[in-house]
């Protein structure tokens, strides 16, 4: 038994059995084997949001590299595809990363707000220059309907 398409109560910890394996105290505290291997070593993990480029600037650096790879000259040698790939990697510049880290900060400001993916990208194209988005943000996009 499961809720339907996974979206359970907020305030229900036994509307379904998925529900209530995960609020399961010895589910809930699990350290993945990353997790406990990195902590060994000093290492914090910081797991980002899957399928959310905009949110994981990660994506927006490998999609960077790919684009420096795609323009190298195409070769079938593992030895040259390798060479291109790291030259690739190692060209992306640290001002864009620090750039794409900063873009990701802004969308995270947007969705906290309540803007949805939409009125987000819009939002942080109109203020670019700023590290966050102004508070006034809801009312300005009612006015610009």
């Amino acid at each position: 038994m499961e809720c339907k398409d996974f979206k359970c109560p907020p305030d229900r910890t036994d509307c379904c059995c998925w529900r209530l394996m995960y609020t399961q105290p010895d589910f809930a505290k699990v350290e993945l084997n990353l997790e406990s291997m990195c902590h060994a070593r000093g290492v914090n993990v910081i797991f980002l949001p899957k399928f959310h480029c905009e949110l994981n600037f990660i994506e927006q650096c490998w999609g960077y590299a790919k684009r420096l790879y795609r323009m190298k000259e195409q070769s079938s040698s593992e030895a040259n595809l390798e060479r291109n790939v790291l030259n690739s990697l190692n060209a992306l510049p640290q001002s864009s990363m620090r750039r794409f880290f900063v873009r990701s900060g802004r969308f995270v400001d947007a969705y906290k707000k309540g803007l949805d993916r939409k009125q987000a990208a819009w939002a942080i194209k109109k203020y670019r220059g700023h590290h966050i988005l102004p508070e006034s943000i809801m009312q300005e996009l009612e006015q610009s309907r």
